[in-house]
């Protein structure tokens, strides 16, 4: 489960709810592509922006609709209490794991962060991926906390921030951290970008974007990297360059991918929690242009 392509989808929303059959269309085709896990109520899935209730229905449809497909449901909020709340909804839904990302708005310590994993793991019965998110949670976590945490029963996989573009860099990166944690924690790299990168160098995971709307192209880059075919998937990243490009002219992923999942109809307009907002004007006309010239449609 914690292996692979972890295809993390949108949830799709305006300011009046959820718009669950659109959610459970994006989260079927990604069961019908046979990702190896879904990760739901991550950043893309602007868990930060949804109540209690709202997440634990997030998990619930997405369990309805992931069939033999083991989905990973975000948990993470300021309080303890509240993410202790959500994990038990997230079990409670049939979740097969959970992802946690130490969010705070007071700038947390490194032993509140080892306290909040050691407590939410003493609630849990399945396997927990640590979420190391910095851009949006603006903790640093060291290698040494990654192996103190790591050693927590239910910790199973850590979703590090991208590597650098350079794969002895990367290598050295990962071999880095892997020596600090069990044999059995595996190690996920996100960022898109440096997906390709990130598996070459040893990572075991990508936790994807764009795998959400288009996991077979994720999984074609995920599998040839898997086989070790370092030329097929760089060939794969570098063919998607001009969405990179996207990505960092306009502030990542999210409201690329939103845009995109509008433009395309898989969702309808507005897909995302306000204040938040897709690209509009020459952002949008030029998202357009990309999604064009690579033929991204939604059966690709």
């Amino acid at each position: 489960m914690l292996t692979g392509l972890s295809a993390f989808p949108l949830t799709p929303m305006n300011e009046q709810g959820i718009h669950e059959q659109e959610f459970a269309r994006l989260v079927t085709r990604l069961a019908e592509a046979e990702v190896d896990s879904i990760g739901v109520l991550g950043s893309t899935g602007n868990y930060a922006y949804l109540s209690s209730d709202e997440r634990a229905r997030v998990v619930k449809l997405s369990v309805e609709s992931a069939g033999k497909v083991p989905v990973i449901a975000g948990i993470g909020a300021l309080r303890t209490r509240d993410v202790l709340i959500n994990a038990e909804h997230a079990q409670q839904a049939g979740a097969s794991g959970v992802l946690l990302a130490p969010v705070s708005y007071q700038k947390l310590t490194a032993e509140e962060v080892f306290s909040l994993y050691e407590t939410v793991c003493r609630s849990l019965s399945v396997p927990l991926c640590v979420y190391d998110n910095p851009g949006t949670t603006h903790f640093q976590f060291s290698d040494e906390l990654h192996g103190r945490i790591a050693q927590l029963p239910q910790v199973r996989s850590i979703k590090i921030p991208p590597v650098q573009n350079d794969l002895a860099a990367a290598k050295a990166r990962v071999a880095g951290l892997r020596a600090l944690i069990p044999s059995d924690v595996t190690i996920g790299i996100s960022g898109d970008p440096a997906a390709a990168t990130g598996l070459l160098a040893g990572c075991d995971a990508w936790y994807s974007v764009i795998g959400g709307l288009y996991p077979d192209i994720a999984l074609a880059l995920t599998r040839a990297a898997q086989a070790g075919d370092t030329e097929q998937a760089m060939a794969c990243s570098e063919a998607l360059e001009p969405l990179w490009a996207l990505y960092r002219d306009y502030g990542g992923s999210l409201r690329v991918a939103a845009t995109i999942a509008e433009l395309t109809g898989n969702v309808s307009q507005p897909c995302l929690p306000q204040p938040l907002n897709t690209l509009q004007g020459e952002a949008r006309e030029r998202v357009k242009a990309v999604v064009e010239a690579l033929a991204l449609s939604w059966g690709h």
